[in-house]
């Protein structure tokens, strides 16, 4: 994971020096928005106009293409996918130069679409020469202006929640709402848990280089899985409303990755997820819905994390398991969504 300065790639790990050995993540640098209404304030929502560039490994990435798959965006919305395994020029379009000159193209993997660039930062490039931050996924790109719309994950996911339901039933599905106005503040609330000490936690703790800031991340990633173990009991197996939300599925991310990832690699070994009944529950159920379950690929998670991150892993071997996923609890229906 490198970073852009002044428009310039530079082949540069996170300096944990600086902050006691502590992963600090960077604020994402695109802001703007799509109108989430006919007339509203933000771009308008066309279809053909936007391209998302994705990493199918990546758990914010992740987020989008659920959000596109459950809204039916797949005909408004195109997308690059880049390789999982990342080298000394950061997210690329086709195998790294450090997986040798012969490595094939990683399946799944589709190439820059709009593009042909070879590497992620050349996009950050295109929409400002002068960048200076981290590359990240996902993108949402302006075909008509030429720029980044958005690289902020939770953001973009609240745009396609409604931005594109005018144009149902083409696109859009304004039968299914993920984060409705009657819940939205007990979603924030959930959220704002989930991201600090779940979602990012895993990363603060991964990433550390002291013994104390991974201990600082990893005490407190345990104590809000406990706490979402029992909302979900307490919640009808759902964490808010008693229905899938937006909650859920920002914390599926996580959960999808945990055991397979996290617990290992990042040294999240406290617990499994599949030590909590009712978060493996979720998973499940989740991942028997077939627009979400298409979403997860198993090869480019395990090889993006082991593969990429030398500075932990430094032998590159990816390991093979687990493999068995959650088992569907029938005491928790999935959600029917048609």
């Amino acid at each position: 994971m490198g970073v852009m300065i002044d428009g310039v790639w530079h082949d540069r790990w996170y300096d944990t020096a600086k902050t006691g050995g502590r992963f600090e993540r960077e604020a994402s640098r695109f802001r703007d928005r799509l109108a989430t209404e006919p007339g509203g304030e933000g771009l308008p929502a066309e279809p053909g106009r936007y391209h998302l560039y994705v990493s199918l490994a990546c758990p914010w990435a992740h987020r989008t293409l659920i959000w596109r798959r459950l809204k039916r965006l797949e005909g408004a919305i195109s997308v690059s996918v880049v390789d999982p395994r990342m080298g000394s020029a950061g997210w690329t379009f086709g195998a790294p130069a450090e997986a040798g000159d012969e490595a094939a193209p990683f399946a799944g993997a589709t190439g820059d679409a709009l593009f042909g660039n070879r590497a992620l930062h050349e996009v950050y490039a295109r929409a400002n020469p002068s960048y200076s931050g981290r590359v990240t996924v996902p993108v949402l790109w302006d075909k008509l202006r030429g720029t980044i719309v958005n690289n902020e994950s939770a953001e973009i996911v609240r745009m396609f929640d409604r931005a594109f339901d005018h144009l149902a039933p083409e696109h859009g599905n304004p039968g299914l709402i993920l984060c409705p106005d009657a819940l939205r503040d007990e979603i924030d609330a959930v959220n704002a848990d989930v991201y600090d000490r779940i979602n990012n936690g895993v990363y603060k703790a991964g990433f550390a280089t002291t013994q104390d800031a991974y201990e600082a991340a990893v005490v407190p990633l345990f104590e809000a899985l406990d706490r979402m173990e029992a909302r979900l009991a307490d919640g009808q197996g759902w964490l808010v409303g008693g229905r899938m939300t937006e909650a859920d599925l920002r914390l599926f991310t996580t959960l999808v990755r945990f055991d397979p990832v996290y617990h290992g690699h990042f040294k999240c070994n406290l617990r499994r997820i599949a030590d909590y009944p009712m978060l493996t529950a979720l998973t499940a159920r989740l991942l028997a819905v077939p627009a979400i379950r298409e979403t997860v690929d198993d090869a480019h998670i395990r090889w993006h994390y082991y593969w990429s991150h030398t500075t932990i892993n430094p032998t590159r071997v990816v390991p093979l398991g687990p493999a068995e996923p959650p088992r569907l609890d029938p005491a928790w229906p999935v959600p029917a969504l048609d």
